[in-house]
């Protein structure tokens, strides 16, 4: 099994990764979601693994004056990124994002895109975390990703996950590109023990889904 660290997957495939996202099955539908459910009041937008901006293509079409703050790994992907929308509000952020302070109360809405499924659950509740606090009252969290069938998918993928870690002594804190999807109930769950009230899945094609989760 050849499992590559994730910024080095993503700056290879850089050049490739839209044509790519476009023909996963629920994503390109799923983008034009996301730009719907973002509410009329939004100025300041966070988005986690924000990539090229697939999902800001669509934003900015609705919202074409928002501020976003964008974090990413790869900074190729970050260059990319600002090529197209060099005219847009982006403050871009290289780095990983568990190591990166959001702020307190700061941002109407945070979005993510195809990325939280790399993680373990306590990863995610520490990333779940921070965004609750970084949003003001009344912010959304809307996460499209794509999620296990069932329990014993999720709990397939974890084990071959832990055995490659354990093989190639790689620590938790290293980051590498391996699918662990949750199922979407143990996603709102874990969304709800973060801090978040009002979670729901609203929308799915395939295995990809939107989940929406507010902090009321």
């Amino acid at each position: 099994m050849n499992i590559e660290k994730m910024d080095e997957f993503f700056t290879k495939r850089v050049k490739i990764y839209d044509e790519y996202m476009l023909n996963v099955v629920g994503c390109r539908q799923g983008y034009k979601k996301m730009a719907t459910l973002i509410p009329p009041h939004t100025k300041n937008l966070l988005d986690l693994g924000c990539g090229t901006g697939l999902e800001l293509d669509e934003i900015f079409k609705v919202y074409p004056d928002i501020n976003v703050t964008g974090i990413d790994l790869t900074q190729a992907m970050l260059n990319e990124l600002k090529r197209k929308y060099s005219n847009k509000n982006l403050d871009l952020i290289c780095g990983n994002y568990f190591n990166i302070d959001f702020g307190k109360r700061i941002f109407d809405v945070t979005i993510s895109f195809e990325t939280p499924h790399h993680f373990k659950h306590q990863q995610k509740l520490t990333i779940y975390k921070k965004i609750y606090e970084s949003l003001i009252s009344n912010g959304v969290y809307i996460e499209c990703d794509y999620f296990a069938i069932n329990q014993l998918e999720e709990n397939f993928n974890f084990i071959q996950r832990d055995q490659f870690y354990t093989k190639n002594n790689i620590q938790e804190y290293q980051l590498y590109h391996y699918d662990t999807p949750l199922t979407t109930e143990n996603e709102i769950a874990l969304l709800i023990k973060a801090g978040f009230r009002n979670v729901k899945k609203v929308w799915q094609i395939g295995q990809t889904a939107i989940i929406v989760a507010k902090n009321i």
